[in-house]
């Protein structure tokens, strides 16, 4: 701390030669009543023994054991523990960022081998070395838009993630984008497509849709890319859920993917880190944010990785930087890199197989149940197509049923009218492959009002 003022007489020395008789000076420009009249109430200093105490208290709060049908973003599924495994080695975990290709070329083959993944998947020509998570993902997506386009106005399905559009919303309050809103179908759950159409323009940047929607429902993506491109706006798809992809058809008919990729190996770890993603038509490469790593040769041919394009602002001037997005999520994405690379493509395709039925089979079991009905037709009676979640409706308000299921050590489906006013109880599901089919039969019970043996 040799460099820091300690002393009475350093301060004064500080205080007087910017005019100020005592630090409250420095403060004046606060009124009074918003200032902090006492010290801080912070806790005397621990010994480590009380420390490690006091953490294993905390974490004896935690639930643990318990059956979880949340989904709305952030998706429970297996990891392999090989992940850990090797993104913890110090070559990875503790790496400097890479922008000296000599001593990062293990990194950059990560990096562009995630880029490669990514791009395969989802049908784009060319995938970022990732982005903060999927939310800022879809904002900064749409900003792209705005600077292929030269146009600033965004029309957004009401059926993408509600948190999304909350981000979305931020950007565009300060980027000068004005977005509308397309509502959605009452009875299947996609976008409203004549609504959609209804507010798209000349004018209109981006089309923002997401798929599956925020309520698991496959959108009609050619239909969609349609009518964007026929006013000359481009179709951004947002995937929140990316095991999706190892059997819905990839959104080829988008310009821009903007996707979540912590289902791909990431913990749910209150809240964070995700792993965002924006993949593209090359023709938009450069106005891509963030960065990407290509593949080269050096002088004696041999294979090597660089930085091939970096468009933030510490690489280039302001005025042509895509973003002020200050780096990605390398340690993330290398995650979601040795997930890819252990299921394979025929893994993916059998865990997404595998996610469909178990949701599927949650879906009817509940749905079955006395005083419950799934929300949205399913392709049975003509409705659209869903992945591995689903609107519930209950007679019974969902923070009745809800202590039922926590009291059996279960944790119900999303309440949606906090979103979405005019869903009354009606709750979002989710089923992946680690929610066993004992656990939906035994919620079935609950939510029914049946007794469950312990």
């Amino acid at each position: 701390m040799r460099y820091l003022p300690k002393s009475d007489e350093e301060r004064r020395q500080m205080l007087a030669e910017i005019g100020a008789a005592t630090i409250d000076d420095l403060f004046s420009s606060i009124p009074a009543e918003y200032r902090l009249a006492r010290d801080l109430a912070v806790p005397r200093q621990q010994a480590e023994s009380e420390i490690v105490a006091y953490f294993r208290a905390a974490g004896q709060k935690n639930a643990t054991d318990y059956a979880s049908f949340l989904g709305a973003g952030a998706y429970l599924h297996y990891r392999p523990v090989i992940i850990d495994a090797l993104v913890q080695r110090g070559e990875f975990l503790t790496s400097y960022t890479p922008y000296q290709a000599e001593i990062t070329q293990g990194t950059l083959q990560a990096i562009f081998e995630f880029q490669t993944m990514i791009a395969e998947l989802t049908g784009m020509d060319v995938a970022n070395a990732s982005m903060y998570d999927g939310s800022t993902g879809a904002a900064e997506a749409a900003m792209m838009a705005v600077r292929v386009t030269g146009r600033h106005k965004a029309v957004v399905a009401s059926t993408v993630h509600p948190e999304y559009r909350e981000v979305l919303a931020t950007y565009a309050k300060h980027k000068g984008l004005t977005t509308a809103l397309a509502g959605y179908d009452q009875e299947t759950g996609r976008v409203d497509l004549k609504a959609l159409a209804a507010a798209v323009s000349a004018e209109t940047a981006a089309v923002l849709v997401q798929s599956p929607n925020f309520f698991g429902i496959i959108e009609d993506i050619p239909a969609i890319a349609a009518i964007a491109h026929a006013n000359g706006a481009l179709l951004i798809v947002s995937i929140a859920e990316a095991v999706s992809l190892g059997i819905v058809r990839p959104p080829v008919e988008a310009d821009i993917v903007a996707m979540e990729a912590q289902s791909f190996g990431v913990a749910l770890c209150y809240g964070g880190p995700f792993c965002g993603v924006i993949a593209a038509k090359e023709q938009f490469v450069r106005q891509m944010p963030g960065r990407l790593a290509g593949q080269t040769v050096d002088g004696a041919g041999n294979r090597g990785f660089v930085l091939t394009l970096a468009t933030r602002e510490q690489h280039i001037r302001r005025e042509k930087a895509t973003s002020n997005i200050c780096t990605n999520q390398a340690l993330v994405a290398l995650m979601a890199t040795i997930f890819m690379a252990v299921y394979g493509k025929e893994g993916m395709r059998e865990l997404a197989e595998h996610n469909l039925a178990k949701a599927d089979y949650a879906a009817k079991t509940l749905g079955s149940q006395p005083g419950a009905k799934l929300r949205f037709k399913d392709t049975s009676l003509g409705g659209a197509p869903r992945f591995h979640e689903f609107v519930l409706q209950t007679e019974e308000a969902p923070a009745v049923w809800s202590r039922r299921l926590l009291e059996n050590k279960i944790v119900g489906g999303v309440e949606l009218s906090r979103w979405y006013p005019e869903l009354g109880n009606c709750t979002l599901w989710c089923a992946t492959e680690v929610v066993t089919r004992e656990q939906i039969e035994t919620a079935a019970k609950v939510l029914a009002g049946v007794e469950v043996e312990a």
